[in-house]
């Protein structure tokens, strides 16, 4: 849901007022091919989606519930198929 979401605000919002694409490819193409403005915009497509992936590695970590995580030192592998 979030997911559609965030892209009708993109198609409905974001592209008429920047004229970007949601494809990050449709956007890499054209401005390694025009050059000039277009390529001084190019950064945005490769800092973004790292920039994206940290935050939410981070949010995830702080937000994961850990209480599973504990490790049992006398535990024995389950025998299953044996």
């Amino acid at each position: 849901m979030a997911i559609g979401m965030s892209l009708v605000v993109v198609h409905l919002i974001g592209i008429p007022l920047t004229g970007t694409s949601v494809n990050p490819a449709r956007s890499l193409g054209p401005a390694l091919v025009v050059g000039g403005h277009a390529i001084d915009q190019l950064w945005l497509f490769i800092v973004a989606p790292l920039v994206g992936a940290v935050v939410a590695a981070v949010v995830h970590l702080v937000l994961a519930d850990r209480s599973k995580d504990e490790l049992v030192s006398d535990a024995q592998p389950d025998a299953v198929g044996v």
